[in-house]
């Protein structure tokens, strides 16, 4: 008796865990997973706002108060610099890698005056680069990841209709590009 009920729940554990991995592991075989839906957006290294209703790649931003803009880049090459300023009530961004984990986030609190410049590398090419810093990266945050691919996130708020005008200037002057004086 005591073997059939261990067998019992033996198989209804296994079954879960099955049911598990197979609910986790779906969106890396469906190619709808979030990296995948920036990176349909278009070019690499540039911004895109979402809008309300979901555009070609799926994406949206349902949160009336919350304007978003995503950017998927590559740094497998070279780093890549995100920049933007403007006078918005509050910023944050949030920094990803190509399976969707998050590696850095940060605000416009706990930026360097307010703004939102970062430079993403690789060790190698950051460590270069810390070698001879450039006078235009002295108030850059350095975000080091292993993962050459990944996806940033940008929102702003917008609590009223006259923040809109501001919110979207912010978002559609922010900046991803490719950062050209580094070596790797």
């Amino acid at each position: 008796m005591v073997r059939m009920v261990f067998a019992l729940l033996a198989g209804l554990f296994g079954a879960a865990l099955l049911h598990l991995v197979i609910i986790l592991a779906l969106p890396h075989f469906t190619g709808k997973d979030a990296a995948t839906r920036v990176a349909s957006e278009g070019d690499i290294d540039t911004f895109y706002l979402l809008g309300a209703t979901n555009d070609t790649a799926g994406l949206s931003n349902d949160d009336p108060f919350v304007r978003t803009a995503v950017c998927s880049y590559d740094i497998e090459e070279n780093p890549v610099r995100l920049t933007a300023k403007g006078n918005v009530p509050f910023w944050s961004t949030a920094l990803y890698d190509e399976a969707s984990n998050e590696i850095f986030s940060m605000n416009d609190r706990t930026s360097v005056g307010g703004a939102l410049d970062i430079l993403i590398g690789t060790p190698i090419q950051l460590t270069e680069l810390r070698k001879a810093l450039p006078q235009a990266l002295q108030k850059t945050i350095l975000v080091e990841t292993t993962r050459t691919e990944g996806y940033a996130v940008l929102r702003t708020l917008a609590p009223q209709a006259s923040f809109n005008t501001s919110a979207t200037n912010f978002l559609s002057e922010a900046r991803c590009d490719e950062f050209a004086g580094a070596t790797n």
